[in-house]
């Protein structure tokens, strides 16, 4: 058979395969839909990919004359295997959705409008950026902050849970994650805290994650006002375990809000330290372990977070054992909580403990590996404070005893 051959205009100049739905975008370039909608949605990019202009508006015009074209191109070579595509499913509107959100504020035909809102969602990026658009997150939020006028007995209801996962699942724009910031003076914020701890697991773990989408697109001043409850409801997500993008969600969300202020220690009271020490005993899941000691390193910047790491059986032990056992980073977070432990919080019984559990020993060897410049100057920093109760311990070279003073 020979080699049947495409039109050029008939190829998306993205992926190099067959147009399907050809759109149209504001540079005048023809694209295939799904791929163009990748381009722009999920790799988040705001240029034409050809021309390299900067997009005017994210509006996709069907190319109507050359999706006839290639239809009938297809029906014409249908000797040679090819198919012809059907027509495409026209995009949803912004006025279907302006529509079903005046039907969703009907009490009697609310749930049934969210699921359509939600199949409409789950379709593509496209419809989720159209949902946004038509104001979907705003009436979204004042279902879920209906919440926050009800008694804790009457707990979550089916509606709010409905409402919260369609939320989560429009991934919003930056924009439109700061519009929740901004809600109501916070009160989404107090919405999502109550949905922690009163919701069902699958809705607290909603919560968590789109708490995290929020707060990588927050402010400090957001940061800097987040209540006790808030450090309490969502450390108890993590010491759930509801799932592992909860969890994963959960440590995100605390690195975030222990970089400002008196956080660090509200976290502190909230019982973090236990909780992440019980965790790391269990964990290898790499990024998993990188996020409890860089939030381990945060806590422990705090005298109390010292205390609760001394305090707990496990805590040096398992801190010594992610060195050099999970990556670069989590080694170098390691050695910084030790190398505060022993600066400011190393008693003499604490000291003895270091040596007793292995710690010394590690640090001696991180000496000898390639694992970052700074790592290997704290070690040497923690050798050196304590070289004097350590200089009898076979783990440490002679050597290195000898250029310390004593």
């Amino acid at each position: 058979m020979d080699e049947i051959q495409v039109p050029p205009y008939f190829i998306c100049p993205i992926s190099l395969e067959m147009m399907k739905d050809p759109v149209t975008i504001s540079t005048g370039i023809t694209y295939d839909r799904e791929n163009i909608e990748k381009w722009i949605f999920s790799t988040k990019n705001n240029t034409c990919p050809v021309t390299k202009q900067s997009l005017i508006g994210i509006e996709l015009t069907p190319n109507v004359t050359l999706r006839r074209l290639i239809q009938s191109w297809c029906t014409l070579n249908a000797s040679h295997g090819i198919e012809r595509f059907p027509t495409p499913k026209p995009p949803v509107s912004k006025h279907h959705i302006i529509k079903l959100l005046k039907e969703a504020k009907s009490p009697e035909m609310q749930m049934k409008s969210l699921k359509t809102l939600r199949s409409i969602a789950y379709e593509n990026d496209a419809n989720k950026r159209c949902l946004e658009s038509a104001g979907a997150s705003e009436f979204l939020v004042s279902i879920i902050n209906a919440s926050n006028e009800m008694s804790d007995e009457e707990g979550f209801t089916s509606t709010q849970d409905e409402a919260l996962s369609i939320l989560y699942q429009l991934k919003l724009s930056e924009h439109g994650l700061r519009s929740l910031i901004m809600s109501g003076n916070g009160e989404f914020i107090e919405s999502l805290i109550r949905v922690m701890q009163h919701g069902s697991y699958e809705s607290r773990a909603y919560a968590v994650m789109l708490m995290k989408d929020m707060f990588e697109a927050s402010t400090q001043p957001l940061m800097l006002g987040l209540k006790q409850e808030f450090f309490t409801q969502v450390i108890q997500v993590l010491r759930d375990e509801i799932s592992q993008k909860a969890t994963k969600a959960s440590l995100q969300v605390l690195v975030h809000a222990c970089s400002f202020g008196r956080n660090k220690l509200k976290a502190a009271e909230a019982g973090a330290i236990r909780v992440l020490v019980d965790l790391l005993l269990d964990s290898s899941e790499k990024r998993a372990c990188e996020l409890m000691l860089i939030l381990l390193d945060q806590i422990c910047q705090s005298a109390e977070g010292r205390a609760e790491l001394l305090n707990h059986p496990g805590g040096l032990a398992i801190v010594s054992k992610k060195i050099l056992r999970v990556s670069k980073v989590a080694s170098e977070r390691a050695i910084k909580i030790l190398h505060s432990i022993s600066k400011i919080s190393a008693t003499p019984s604490v000291v003895q403990e270091m040596l007793s559990l292995g710690v010394v020993a590690k640090l001696c060897l991180v000496l000898q590996v390639d694992c970052g410049s700074k790592a290997k100057d704290r070690a040497r920093e923690i050798l050196k404070f304590h070289a004097k109760a350590w200089r009898s311990s076979p783990c440490v070279p002679v050597n290195l005893l000898s250029s310390y003073s004593y």
